[in-house]
């Protein structure tokens, strides 16, 4: 996550050796899997101070594997608190470096000073050290994988200071509520690959069962935490599938039941395996193609719905965040039913 550098300091990151070319302020990334990743700070570089946990995927690995099913989208920029002394530190360093990197151009050395004087001898003293126990800087933040996007441009206050128990006068100020959409943005969803029977290949006419099994398909959760100074929130947020819609990858089929749509079980399963016996009965979860795929394939395409809900500092929920899918396709070949005439 990149700290924004804001009016003449946006050029001169552009001009800074390093870590520091990639942006204003820190940057970090969070691993895949199931992980706990949070802050720190490497030379100019500073990793947000938001920690994740449960179910996370990193940072860089795209937008989430979870699409809401509204135009709501979690948040591209909030702001965060850093310790007096952290800040101190980034901005001595980000002004080391400038200044001394060969061949840097003037106005950016300039900007960069004017930036440095402001917190140590200018509107702020010292970079406000002296009040270390009392506040916190807040500092804005982009979701480094929609830094491009317009909405991750609307955080733009420069760094300012938050006396500890207030609440800042900005949109996007982190909570337990942003923590929880940032949670969203990270859960990490099992593929979505359903059970089919016939297996892969099919017969024209012939219902195709699919179910997905309440074993692999369970609830997943992301925890988001962050503390610094005097803030010390969190949220959980839950993914839990609540519905299978299949596409048979052609116009030429049924789908089981007609929306294609398929419900979840008591048991957290979707649809029904198919068993010895079952071939005369309609699955409550299929296809039937009516045509054959040729000599190529259909490409079916399974999407869950998760239903998306958070809990946290504050809030015993659960409090519902917007739906959400997740899906992907897979071959099948649908063959004609061979007759021998006698």
């Amino acid at each position: 996550m990149r700290w924004l550098f804001v009016g003449a300091l946006a050029g001169v990151c552009a001009l800074m050796p390093g870590t520091a070319m990639a942006g204003w302020g820190p940057g970090g990334e969070s691993n895949g899997g199931n992980t706990d990743s949070g802050g720190g700070q490497s030379g100019s570089d500073i990793v947000s101070m938001v920690r994740y946990s449960g179910s996370s995927q990193g940072s860089g690995s795209g937008k989430g594997n979870v699409t809401p099913v509204s135009d709501w989208t979690p948040p591209a920029c909030w702001y965060e608190p850093r310790t007096a002394e952290d800040f101190q530190k980034y901005v001595e360093n980000v002004y080391t470096e400038t200044v001394n990197y060969p061949g840097q151009h003037s106005y950016a050395k300039t900007a960069v000073g004017q930036f440095r004087e402001m917190y140590k001898d200018g509107e702020y003293k010292n970079y406000n050290l002296d009040k270390a126990d009392e506040g916190t800087w807040w500092v804005a933040v982009q979701d480094p994988d929609r830094w491009m996007e317009p909405a991750a441009q609307l955080c733009d206050e420069m760094p300012f200071w938050v006396v500890n128990g207030d609440a800042p006068d900005v949109p996007n100020a982190v909570t337990p509520e942003i923590l929880a959409e940032l949670a969203y943005n990270r859960l990490q969803l099992p593929e979505t690959e359903v059970t089919l029977a016939p297996e892969n290949i099919t017969k024209v006419n012939l219902p195709t069962w699919a179910w997905l099994d309440n074993a692999e398909f369970k609830a997943v959760d992301v925890t988001a935490e962050i503390n610094v100074g005097g803030l010390n929130i969190q949220a959980t947020t839950t993914a839990r599938p609540i519905a299978l819609k299949l596409e048979p990858g052609t116009k030429d089929a049924e789908t089981y039941p007609a929306s294609g749509e398929c419900t979840i079980n008591d048991d957290d399963s979707i649809g029904e395996a198919y068993a010895e016996g079952k071939s005369d009965e309609t699955p409550p979860c299929g296809i039937k193609y009516l045509r054959s795929s040729g000599d190529g394939k259909f490409a079916l395409r399974a999407t869950v719905t998760w239903e998306i809900t958070w809990t946290g500092t504050g809030n015993p929920g659960p409090t519902q965040l917007p739906n959400g899918t997740f899906g992907n396709t897979q071959n099948v070949t649908v063959q004609e039913i061979q007759s021998v005439n006698r």
